[in-house]
C-alpha cells in the first residue's frame, strides 16, 4: 500500500515520522509520498518544509516529496477546489505522475479539514485516512460534521503524546494511536543536530535565558494588537519569577519590528538582556539545543512540547481573557486554551484524568451534536465542579442552552420539553417552528401565483 502524507508544518512532520519510528504508523510495504504544503499567509516570504535545510533528514525517511506549492501554482493550496468530475481524473494524473499505478492508497492528512488535505479525500476517493496530529488542535472535537461515507473512511489519529493521560476528541471513536515522547524526542534530537544556525551557537552560552514565545493573536482577531503588546510584555514579567539574566524572544514570523523593540525596551526596564531570535528553527530545537531555565506563551503548542521533551518549566499569560474572549464559543483554539490553562495555574487541579475529564466536558459544550456521547462526562464535571470553575471554562448562559449542571433552571415549558441528545428540545423546537414559516411562506406564494 503506498502512504501519501500532506503534512503543512514542522510539527506534523517530525509528528509523522516519529509515528514511522514508532509503530505507530504501519511499514508501508510501498512507497512513502510527502506532500509538503508551504500554509503561510504569504508563502512567497517563508520557508516550508519542502526547503527547511534542517528538516532534510525528514524529507530523506521519505521515497518521493512533492512540493504542492509549486504544483499548483499560482493557485494556493488552501484555496484549492475540485470537482466530483475532476477528482477522477485528478486521481489518474497523480497516480500516473507518482508512479502509484494500481496501488491501494492510504492517506495521512494534516489539518484534513481544510484544503489541500480536504481535497486529497476526493480525490483518492474510498481510500483509508489517518489523521496527524496538529498539536494542540487535534484535542478539539470535530468542528462540522463529515459526510457518513467520508466519515467512515477515518480509521485514526496519529499524535505526539504531549499531554500525558488526555486523549484528543478529533474524531472520536477512531483508533488512538499516540507516539510517546521518547520517539518523538529522538525525532527532535535528529532535527536539532542538523540544525546550522550560529544565532543558536550564540544563545547557547547566554547565562541563564528564557525562551518568550510570540503567537500574533491580534491576526486571529483573538485580541487587539494593543493587547496583544501588553499580554507579550506580561510575558516577561512572568519570566522574572524564574530570575533569568536574558530574555530570548522568539517571534512570530509576522511581527512588526516595533514590536520587538517594544518588548526589548521593558525588558531593560526590567533589567534584563533581550535577544530576539528570528531564525527558522521550531521552539521545540531551541530548546535542545539552549539551557533555557522556563518557557512562557500564550496558548502555544509549544508550551507541553517543551515541558515533555525536556522537563521545561512553562507559564503562559492571558488564558483566562482568552477564554471567555474566544467566540463563538464553538471556537476551535478554546481546547488548545483550556489545557494550557489549566497546565500552567498554579492553583490547578487539574492532571492526567481530570484534565481528561475537564476537555471532555468543555469539548461536548463546544460541539453537543459532534459529542453527543460525552454528555455523561460532561455532566459528570460540570455538577462536582465549583461555580468558579465552571464559569471558567464554561460560561453559564452555555450551561443553560444545553440543559447542563450549573445553568440557570429553566422554566415551565423548557422543562416540559426537556433535553434530548445534544441540544435541547426547545432549540429543536425553535429549528422545527422555523422551517415550518419557511414552508408555509413559500406556499403562500405559490397560491398567490408569485
Amino acid at each position: 500500500m503506498t502512504q501519501i502524507f500532506v503534512v503543512n508544518s514542522a510539527y506534523g512532520l517530525m509528528t509523522a515520522v516519529a509515528g514511522m519510528d514508532a509503530g505507530a504508523i504501519p511499514a508501508s510495504g510501498e512507497a512513502r509520498i510527502l506532500v509538503a504544503v508551504n500554509a503561510a499567509i504569504i508563502p512567497e516570504v517563508g520557508e516550508g518544509i519542502v526547503d527547511a535545510a534542517h528538516l532534510a533528514t525528514l524529507r530523506d525517511r521519505f521515497d518521493l516529496v512533492i512540493d504542492l506549492n509549486a504544483l499548483l501554482a499560482p493557485e494556493r493550496p488552501s484555496h484549492w477546489q475540485v470537482t466530483v468530475a475532476e477528482a477522477a481524473v485528478l486521481e489518474r494524473l497523480l497516480r500516473q505522475a507518482w508512479r502509484i499505478d494500481g496501488d491501494r492508497v492510504e492517506l495521512y492528512l494534516q489539518s484534513p479539514q481544510v484544503a489541500p488535505s480536504r481535497v486529497f479525500i476526493d480525490v483518492f476517493a474510498g481510500a483509508p485516512v489517518s489523521i496527524i496530529g496538529d498539536g494542540l488542535m487535534t484535542y478539539s472535537p470535530l468542528r462540522d460534521r463529515w459526510p457518513p461515507a467520508v466519515a467512515r473512511r477515518v480509521t485514526g489519529v496519529v499524535y505526539a503524546d504531549t499531554v500525558p493521560g488526555v486523549e484528543p476528541l478529533l474524531f472520536a471513536g477512531t483508533t488512538r494511536a499516540p507516539v510517546g515522547i521518547a520517539s518523538f524526542r529522538a525525532v527532535v534530537d535528529d532535527v536539532a543536530r542538523a540544525t546550522l544556525d550560529p544565532a543558536i551557537d550564540e544563545l547557547a552560552d547566554v547565562p541563564r535565558p528564557v525562551l518568550v514565545l510570540g503567537q500574533y493573536l491580534s491576526a486571529l482577531k483573538l485580541v487587539s494588537a494593543d493587547e496583544e503588546r501588553r499580554m507579550q510584555r506580561d510575558m516577561i514579567d512572568r519570566a522574572l519569577a524564574w530570575e533569568p539574566e536574558t530574555i530570548v524572544f522568539k517571534p512570530h514570523p509576522s511581527a512588526a519590528p516595533a514590536l520587538i523593540d517594544d518588548l526589548a525596551a521593558h525588558a531593560a526596564e526590567r533589567g534584563v538582556a533581550f535577544r530576539a531570535f528570528r531564525g527558522d528553527a521550531p521552539a521545540e530545537v531551541l530548546a535542545l539545543r539552549v539551557p533555557f531555565v522556563g518557557a512562557v506563551a500564550g496558548f502555544s503548542t509549544a508550551l507541553p512540547t517543551l515541558h515533555a521533551l525536556t522537563g521545561l518549566p512553562i507559564a503562559s499569560v492571558g488564558t483566562e481573557v482568552l477564554l471567555h474572549r474566544l467566540t463563538p464559543f464553538e471556537n476551535g483554539n478554546r481546547i488548545p486554551v483550556t489545557i494550557i490553562d489549566a497546565l500552567t495555574r498554579t492553583d490547578s487541579p487539574y492532571r492526567g484524568e481530570s484534565l481528561q475529564h475537564l476537555v471532555d466536558a468543555v469539548g461536548y459544550a463546544m460541539q453537543p451534536e459532534n459529542a453527543a456521547p460525552l454528555r455523561a462526562r460532561a455532566e459528570e464535571f460540570l455538577a462536582a465542579a465549583s461555580p468558579q470553575e465552571r464559569d471558567r471554562y464554561v460560561p453559564r448562559a452555555r450551561l443553560s442552552s444545553l440543559g447542563l449542571p450549573g445553568g440557570r433552571r429553566p422554566g415551565f415549558f423548557a422543562r416540559r420539553l426537556g433535553s434530548r441528545g445534544g441540544a435541547t428540545r426547545v432549540a429543536e423546537v425553535e429549528l422545527i417552528l422555523r422551517g415550518a414559516r419557511r414552508r408555509s411562506a413559500r406556499a403562500w406564494r405559490a397560491l398567490r401565483g408569485e
